[in-house]
């Protein structure tokens, strides 16, 4: 039962940072198509707040909450899925953590730096 709910709990990890990378990917791509829903005031302020939650994390020197309930659920030695395997062979890399603190950090800036280049759409209460 602890497996499935670490192979759960990765699943979601893995929607948030496909949210994260992808909603910049789609963000540019649906402004050069005039897809109006990569204005939507809410998706892109949802989309930053996501990598500037992960960046600042980062830079305090604090563990990804969902990879530490992960590891809590898996043990040491834990057995993964044939999914799980994968998943983490795509999210989890053996770099410093600087690297990947420089790397949050950057992408929050890009993130950031797209407000200006791809303005979001005045909420209108809608």
């Amino acid at each position: 039962m602890q497996a499935l709910l670490a192979d759960a709990i990765l699943i979601v990890h893995f929607a948030f940072v496909l949210f994260v990378v992808g909603g910049l990917a789609l963000t540019w791509i649906g402004a050069a198509f005039a897809w109006q829903w990569v204005r939507n005031f809410w998706f892109r302020v949802a989309h930053l707040a996501a990598i500037v939650f992960v960046a600042g994390e980062a830079l305090v020197g604090v563990w990804c909450p969902l990879t530490v309930w992960e590891d809590a659920l898996r043990g040491v030695h834990g057995e993964k899925s044939f999914v799980a395997r994968w998943i983490h062979r795509l999210m989890f890399y053996d770099f410093p953590g600087w690297m990947f603190t420089a790397a949050y950090v950057l992408f929050a800036f890009a993130v950031a730096a797209t407000w200006w280049f791809v303005r979001p759409t005045a909420n209108r209460g809608k």
